[in-house]
């Protein structure tokens, strides 16, 4: 189960919502072996299309020396698609490098519907899983 803060899950689904017609990206990072997500890192597109995502390495690097040093890793890894439901596509699933994180599908497809699902990606199998949304998140326990 993935559970987000409210501010987190409404600023992934506004970055999808801006970057529309193009799909976009972005990882939500948290502490070390926690599954806590903690700071949001919205990434460009480097593909800048409405059918694919595709991180820009030299950010990408960037984001996990940035990760490393700060004791961080991916909790969640996000993409939206501008035309098809929020469900791991064939490049999605092929692409999913991070067993650990939880993969967030953004709809937005229909502007009057927030379509959010959670999945994980685990050699090449896919695990829809329930969101659970609280208003604040508790600290990770120690």
């Amino acid at each position: 189960m993935l559970v987000i803060d409210q501010a987190t899950r409404d600023a992934i689904v506004a970055h999808a919502r801006r970057d529309h017609p193009d799909e976009a990206c972005g990882v939500v990072a948290g502490p070390v072996g926690s599954d806590c997500p903690r700071r949001m890192v919205p990434m460009v597109n480097a593909a800048r299309s409405a059918t694919f995502y595709e991180f820009d390495s030299t950010d990408l690097l960037r984001l996990y020396r940035e990760m490393d040093e700060r004791d961080e890793e991916p909790v969640i890894v996000y993409h939206s698609h501008t035309a098809t439901e929020a469900y791991p596509s064939r490049t999605d699933v092929a692409y999913a490098s991070e067993p650990g994180a939880h993969y967030v599908l953004v709809s937005t497809r229909d502007p009057q519907v927030t379509e959010l699902r959670s999945f994980r990606i685990v050699d090449g199998q896919v695990g829809e899983e329930e969101v659970r949304v609280l208003e604040v998140l508790q600290p990770p326990r120690e």
